[in-house]
């Protein structure tokens, strides 16, 4: 209710808001149209229609965005843990592209980040930057 009543009152309250997030992406391998329809002799059945299997291979990817798109993306490295300092200098680079990107935005000042709870997220040196 009371998000609500701030929207009410400010009706640009939405489009000051970045957010930032985590996500674990899995890749797909795709089965070409070619490969699926294999020739193979009258009698035998017609070959399936291919289908996307999900691979073994998969990333985290942290993004930030707003409501005119992203700002700044970045895949974590693999083998890298996502902890305070990790995070501290993604946000470093965010910051950047907050910079670049949404100029207007970044001179006034008056915008908030959003973004989750993880441990890195919360960390007091993330939380001062």
């Amino acid at each position: 209710m009371e998000l609500k009543e701030q929207v009410r009152n400010d009706p640009d309250l939405l489009a000051k808001v970045v957010t930032g997030d985590q996500s674990l992406i899995y890749g797909y391998d795709p089965e070409t149209k070619q490969q699926s329809s294999r020739s193979n002799c009258p009698s035998s059945p017609r070959p399936k229609k291919g289908r996307q299997t999900k691979s073994n291979v998969k990333s985290m990817l942290i993004c930030f965005f707003d409501s005119n798109g992203i700002i700044h993306k970045e895949f974590v490295p693999p083998g890298q843990t996502v902890n305070a300092k990790f995070y501290y200098d993604v946000l470093r680079r965010f910051r950047e592209g907050m910079w670049r990107k949404r100029p207007d935005k970044w001179r006034t000042t008056n915008w908030v980040l959003h973004h989750g709870n993880a441990s890195a997220d919360t960390a007091l040196a993330v939380q001062q930057f």
